[in-house]
């Protein structure tokens, strides 16, 4: 058996699944924002900044961020293990795919939070 380190999920069914749920949440977060949008007050700087200060919407951005984030890298790393054959172009690629999630990740962090 042969292990993918590079992987995000142990196996092929662990991925699939993680892929099938952060598309769900991904969902969900979609309707959340697009509710508010048409069924919210006007949009101005005020009612934008009300929304974002809550608490639920803070975590639910987080965890919506962080799907896009898990659904991007398993989506990268299956294309680039299936068209980059030369293992150190394959890496170097990986590791600049996997610097440039880690950035947005604390992008969202302090952008939300305020860190």
């Amino acid at each position: 058996m042969v292990k993918h380190i590079s992987s995000f999920g142990r196996n092929g069914v662990h991925d699939y699944l993680l892929i099938r749920a952060t598309g769900i949440i991904m969902t969900l977060y979609t309707v959340y924002m697009v509710g508010f949008l048409a069924c919210g007050p006007d949009i101005n700087y005020l009612s934008w900044q009300s929304f974002f200060s809550g608490t639920f919407t803070k975590v639910f951005t987080m965890v919506a961020l962080l799907c896009v984030l898990i659904h991007a890298w398993i989506g990268m790393w299956q294309v680039l293990t299936d068209y980059i054959k030369p293992t150190g172009v394959r890496v170097a690629l990986q590791l600049l795919i996997i610097v440039t999630l880690i950035a947005y990740f604390f992008s969202g962090l302090f952008i939300l939070w305020g860190v």
